[in-house]
């Protein structure tokens, strides 16, 4: 592929600019995504943390449901943080009524598994897949990973079996930020996907 990834952040709610910066810094050549247009021209996309039940509304409000669909069908390297991994689910547990999510992943995910604001909190973890050092971790009304398919690779849990990191071909989730933290390797995975992709492998 010549040139750098061109790689999208889902702009329609969330810590939109912080995906956008650690993934610039990175190399990456970055498009705010809100318009089907706008995702047919990227390689990759990052769906941010936020409130998965607005992001979910906005999309189907832009048209941007089905497309993101269809692009997750059709091999598209995606990386959902935190309500992204929620929208990545195929099954959300505990959703608001009428919730959506976008699916791809054989996951069933539970929104505010820890509780509210007040229950945030940073942990190091162990992610094997990353090496080390282990991962600074922030969680914010995080969601947990309750079931994870024989295609899904858990890539980190908690100290009490919590799944809280998941890969699933070119699809990545994480109930963490680490775009907060300035940690790279997620990102960086993601885009060694979209190399591959885009090469056609």
């Amino acid at each position: 592929m010549a040139g750098s990834p061109r790689v999208g952040v889902l702009a329609l709610q969330g810590d939109v600019r912080e995906h956008a910066a650690l993934l610039r810094g990175l190399g990456a050549d970055v498009v705010h995504v809100r318009r089907p247009e706008e995702l047919a021209t990227v390689q990759g996309l990052v769906i941010p943390g936020g409130e998965s039940s607005v992001i979910d509304k906005l999309a189907r409000s832009f048209g941007m449901q089905a497309p993101i669909r269809a692009a997750i069908a059709s091999g598209l390297p995606v990386y959902g943080t935190c309500a992204g991994l929620i929208l990545l689910a195929d099954e959300v547990l505990d959703g608001i009524e009428g919730q959506q999510s976008f699916g791809g992943m054989d996951i069933s995910v539970r929104r505010n598994a820890f509780g509210r604001q007040t229950e945030s909190f940073e942990t190091a973890l162990d992610v094997p897949t990353l090496g080390d050092p282990p991962v600074r971790a922030t969680f914010i009304r995080a969601p947990i990973v309750e079931r994870a398919g024989a295609r899904v690779e858990v890539l980190a849990t908690l100290p009490d079996g919590g799944i809280v990191a998941v890969e699933q071909g070119p699809l990545i989730g994480t109930s963490f930020h680490p775009e907060v933290d300035g940690e790279t390797r997620f990102h960086e995975r993601f885009l060694a996907h979209v190399v591959d992709h885009a090469a056609g492998r």
